[in-house]
C-alpha cells in the first residue's frame, strides 16, 4: 500500500473537528491524532493578545510531540488515510510538510462559540459559572480575532472548505465522497 494521506481537519475551536475526525477514522478504519492531546504549557505564546497584534504567526505555536507522533504514524500506518486535528492546516512550519490535504470547517464563529459554551456547561455546571464568563471576556477582547485570523490563514491553503452547519454524519459523508473520488480508485 502507498503511504497514507495525512488529512488535516482545521477550523476554529468548536467547529466540530474532533467529532468529525472520530467519525472519519471509524468510517475508513484509519488512525487519528488530536491536537489538544499534545499541547502543554509551552505550546502557545505566553501573551496571546500580543501574539495576535504582532501578526499571529501560527508557527510560534509549538507541539513537538504531535509532530513526532505524526511522523511515526506516517511510517507505520498501513491504511489510506491518517486523520489529524490540526487547527492551523499547513500554516505551521512544523506541520507544513507532514500534511497532505487540509479540510477547513469554516462555520460561523457564533456557532463555534455556542458549541464551546454548551460543551463547558455539560462538563461541570458549577465550574462553568466561573469559567464561561472569564472565557467570554477573553473572547470579546481577543479570542474571536485570533480564531478569525487563524481561519483566514488556513483558508489560503485549504483543499476543501466546508461552511455549512450540518450534523457530523452529513459532513462526514460529504468528506468521504470527496476523499473517495480523489484518492481511492
Amino acid at each position: 500500500m502507498n503511504k497514507p494521506q495525512v488529512i488535516a481537519i482545521s477550523g476554529a475551536s468548536g467547529c466540530g473537528k474532533t467529532s468529525l475526525i472520530k467519525q472519519l477514522a471509524t468510517d475508513f478504519n484509519c488512525p487519528s491524532l488530536f491536537f489538544d492531546d499534545y499541547i502543554d504549557k509551552d505550546s502557545y505564546p505566553a501573551d496571546m493578545k500580543a501574539w495576535l497584534n504582532d501578526g499571529a504567526n501560527v508557527s510560534l505555536i509549538k507541539t513537538p510531540k504531535f509532530t513526532a507522533a505524526l511522523e511515526q504514524l506516517k511510517v507505520s500506518a498501513n491504511c489510506p488515510f491518517i486523520f489529524i486535528e490540526e487547527p492551523f492546516g499547513k500554516q505551521r512550519k512544523a506541520m507544513s510538510t507532514l500534511v497532505d490535504q487540509v479540510i477547513l470547517l469554516d462555520i460561523p464563529l457564533e456557532i463555534c462559540l455556542a458549541r464551546l459554551i454548551k460543551r463547558n456547561i455539560g462538563i461541570n455546571v458549577e465550574k462553568s459559572l466561573t469559567l464561561i464568563p472569564a472565557y467570554l471576556s477573553k473572547y470579546e477582547s481577543y479570542f474571536r480575532d485570533i480564531y478569525f485570523e487563524a481561519v483566514q490563514q488556513v483558508r489560503q491553503n485549504s483543499d476543501l472548505i466546508l461552511n455549512d452547519v450540518n450534523a457530523v454524519e452529513v459532513t462526514a459523508r460529504h468528506i468521504r465522497q470527496w476523499l473517495q473520488s480523489h484518492f481511492l480508485h
